[in-house]
């Protein structure tokens, strides 16, 4: 857990893949949280990964939101950027109700 933050509040850098993807997407499920928020249904459900990736471009939206570390933790996953973002959103979906997401 110490390894989400690595770099920012934590100096445990992230190793397994568990911990690689708990630190790529803690920042990522906050920016979609806020995008989810913005709409009119306030619901990940029906949000397209297109949509969450003009607000990832968008530095002003979600200002808090460390986009250094989400592009650090999808090199570290071996990922795109572009596929942490759909794998995260689909994830999101699965729970949606649970998380508030479910409009």
């Amino acid at each position: 857990m110490c390894s989400h933050g690595w770099g920012l509040c934590s100096d445990v850098e992230p190793l397994s893949q568990m911990e690689k993807t708990i630190y790529a997407i803690d920042e990522l499920t906050g920016l979609i949280h806020a995008a989810a928020l913005m709409r009119p249904s306030h619901s990940v459900l029906d949000m397209e990964a297109k949509s969450v990736k003009k607000k990832f471009k968008a530095k002003s939206f979600a200002a808090g939101v460390n986009r250094d570390v989400i592009e650090n933790g999808a090199r570290m996953l071996g990922v795109t950027v572009d596929d942490l973002i759909v794998d995260c959103l689909e994830g999101m979906r699965e729970c949606a109700d649970v998380i508030g997401l479910g409009g």
